[in-house]
C-alpha cells in the first residue's frame, strides 16, 4: 500500500472513530444488555415465564374477556408475542360494520396478559429493559431523527471496520499476538485497540450491517417505491411479505360455535415443533371470518423456517399453507437472518452471554480508540491552546460514556426499589442521574478518577442489584435458583458477575498507579 493510500484510509478511520464515538459507546453499552431484555422485564416485574417463543395462551378466553369491553364484530385481531415475557400485543383493527359505533369504529393497541388477561397500555407496561433497548437505538429521540443517527452511526461504524482492517493488513497477524501494558500509554493503548479489536470484528461487522439495514432502510427503499411501485407504499410492503392478505367482509354474522384454540392446534398437528408467534384474525364473527396462525420451527431443526396457516374456522378449511420445512425463498432469507442474528435469540444463553461479552469489549475499543487519538496529540510540538482543547474533548467523551455503568447498575436498583416504575420515573431517573454523573466528572477535570469511580461506583451499585431484588421480592439469588426462576436468576447473577470483573479492573487500575 502506498504512503498517501496509507495515510488517507488511517485519517479516515480515525476521524470516522472519533465523530461517532460517544454515540457508538451509547449503542453498545445499551445493546450489549439489550440481549437480555426479557430478563430483566421479568426480572423487574418478578416473573417467571417459560423460555419459548411460543404464543401459549387461551386465545378463545382472552376474545371472550376482551368482549366485555370491545365490540369484535367485524375487526381485525392480531395477538402478537414480541418478547419471552408474561404479555402479549393485541391490535383491534377498526370494525368495518357500517353501523358499528364510534368506538368499535376506532383502532387500539395494548398488551394482555396471559395468565389474568388484566389489560395495560404500552406506557403503563414500560419497563427498564425495554428502555435500554430502545435506548440502543435511540429512540429516545423524537422520530426519525434518532433512528437515522443510529443507522448512520452504524453507517460510519462499518466504514471505520473497514479503513480499520485495510490499515492493520500487513501486521494484522502479528500485532493480534502483541501486547505491551508496561510500555508507553500510547502505545499500550494501541496494542489493546487493536488485538481487541480483531477478536469482536466478526460481531462489530455484523452489528454494522444490520444495524444500518434496519434504521436506514427506509431511506435505501424510497427510491424503489418512488420509481418502481409510483409511491405505492401497500404494493411494495405486500410483494416483500410485510402485510397480511385481505378478506371481504361479507357483513353476515355466524355463530360463534368454533374454537381458535382448534385452529392452533390444527397447525401444530402439521408440524408438532411449530412455534405459534402470531394469531390474525379476519372479519371477527363474520362468515368470511379467516385465522392466520403463523410462526417457525425449532431453530434447532431450521434456523430459518418460517410458516404460516390460513383457516376459515366455519369451515374448518384450509385456504394457504407455507411448510416451514419447504425451501426458503431469496426474498425470507434475506428479511429472517438479518433479524435472527441481529437480536441473536437462536443459541440460549450461551450466545447471549457471548453477545454480551463481545459488545462490552466493543466499548472497550471505542475508549480505546479515543485515548489513543488522545495521547497522539498531547505532545510538546502541539500548540498548549490546541492540547488543552483536545484533553477537553476526550474529558467529556469519557464522562459520558463511563458514567453509563454507574447509572445503569443505579437504575436497576431504583426500578426494583420503586416497582412499578413508569415511563416518567424510568426517563427522569436514568438521564438525570446520567447528567448529574457526567457533569461531576466533567468539572473534576481528571481522566484517571472519570475511569476508576465510575467502574468503582459501578461495581457497587451492580452488586447492590440483587440485594436489593431479595429484600423486595424476598427471593434471593439462591432461592430463584432452587426454584428455577431462570430469567430473574439470570439478572442477579449477570450484575454479580460484572461487578466482580469491575472490582478486578479497579484494582489493577489502582495497583498501576
Amino acid at each position: 500500500m502506498k504512503n498517501r493510500t496509507y495515510n488517507i484510509l488511517f485519517h479516515t478511520h480515525t476521524v470516522s472513530g472519533i465523530v461517532i464515538s460517544v454515540v457508538l459507546y451509547i449503542i453498545f453499552f445499551a445493546g450489549s444488555f439489550s440481549f437480555f431484555r426479557d430478563e430483566i422485564v421479568n426480572w423487574e416485574r418478578n416473573h417467571t415465564v417459560k423460555t419459548t417463543d411460543d404464543l401459549e395462551m387461551n386465545i378463545d378466553q382472552s376474545l371472550d374477556s376482551l368482549s366485555t369491553n370491545y365490540d369484535l364484530y367485524g375487526r381485525d385481531i392480531e395477538l402478537k408475542k414480541y418478547y419471552i415475557e408474561q404479555q402479549v400485543g393485541v391490535y383491534l383493527g377498526a370494525s368495518k360494520d357500517s353501523l358499528a359505533n364510534d368506538k368499535a369504529k376506532a383502532s387500539d393497541f395494548f398488551y394482555l396478559d396471559t395468565k389474568n388477561f388484566d389489560k395495560t397500555t404500552y406506557e403503563d407496561s414500560y419497563t427498564l429493559g425495554e428502555f435500554l433497548y430502545r435506548l440502543h437505538f435511540l429512540t429516545q429521540i423524537p422520530y426519525p431523527i434518532g433512528y437515522y443517527l443510529s443507522g448512520f452511526v452504524a453507517l460510519f461504524f462499518l466504514f471505520a471496520i473497514v479503513t480499520g482492517v485495510l490499515v492493520h493488513w500487513k501486521k494484522i497477524v502479528s500485532n493480534f499476538y502483541v501486547f505491551r501494558p508496561f510500555s508507553k500509554l500510547k502505545t499500550m493503548w494501541t496494542d489493546a485497540h487493536t488485538t481487541l479489536g480483531m477478536l469482536g470484528l466478526p460481531f462489530q461487522f455484523v452489528y454494522a450491517v444490520t444495524g444500518a439495514f434496519f434504521m436506514i432502510k427506509l431511506l435505501l427503499i424510497a427510491p424503489s417505491v418512488m420509481i418502481i411501485y409510483d409511491g405505492d407504499e401497500a404494493k411494495f410492503y405486500e410483494d416483500l411479505g410485510y402485510s397480511h392478505p385481505h378478506f371481504e367482509f361479507e357483513n353476515s354474522p355466524t355463530k360463534l360455535d368454533f374454537s381458535i384454540n382448534d385452529c392452533v392446534d390444527k397447525v401444530k398437528e402439521f408440524w408438532p415443533d411449530f412455534k405459534v408467534v402470531e394469531a390474525h384474525i379476519f372479519n371477527y364473527g363474520d362468515n368470511n371470518m379467516h385465522v392466520s396462525i403463523n410462526g417457525h420451527v425449532n431453530y434447532e431443526n431450521k434456523f430459518n423456517g418460517f410458516g404460516e396457516v390460513i383457516i376459515k374456522p366455519t369451515t374448518q378449511e384450509v385456504v394457504f399453507k407455507k411448510n416451514p420445512y419447504d425451501k426458503t425463498s431469496y426474498l425470507d432469507a434475506i428479511k429472517n437472518i438479518l433479524y435472527r442474528i441481529h437480536y441473536g435469540d437462536y443459541g440460549g444463553y450461551t450466545l447471549k452471554i457471548i453477545s454480551l461479552i463481545l459488545g462490552l469489549i466493543t466499548c472497550f475499543v471505542i475508549i480505546s480508540g479515543v485515548m489513543i487519538w488522545l495521547v497522539a496529540r498531547d505532545k510538546k510540538n502541539v500548540p498548549e491552546k490546541k492540547r488543552k482543547f483536545n484533553e477537553k474533548v476526550v474529558r467529556i467523551y469519557l464522562a459520558i460514556c463511563l458514567s453509563m455503568y454507574p447509572v445503569t447498575a443505579l437504575s436497576f436498583i431504583a426500578v426494583k426499589v420503586g416497582y412499578p416504575a413508569d415511563k416518567f420515573f424510568i426517563y427522569s431517573f436514568y438521564f438525570i442521574s446520567w447528567l448529574v454523573f457526567s457533569v461531576f466528572y466533567i468539572l473534576k477535570k481528571d481522566n484517571n478518577f472519570t475511569n476508576k469511580n465510575s467502574i468503582l461506583l459501578g461495581s457497587i451499585f451492580g452488586l447492590l442489584v440483587p440485594v436489593a431484588n431479595g429484600i423486595v421480592t424476598k427471593k434471593w439469588f439462591w432461592n430463584n435458583y432452587l426454584q428455577n426462576n431462570i430469567q430473574i436468576l439470570s439478572v442477579d447473577l449477570l450484575w454479580i458477575l460484572i461487578s466482580i470483573l469491575g472490582f478486578f479492573v479497579y484494582k489493577k487500575l489502582v495497583k498501576k498507579v
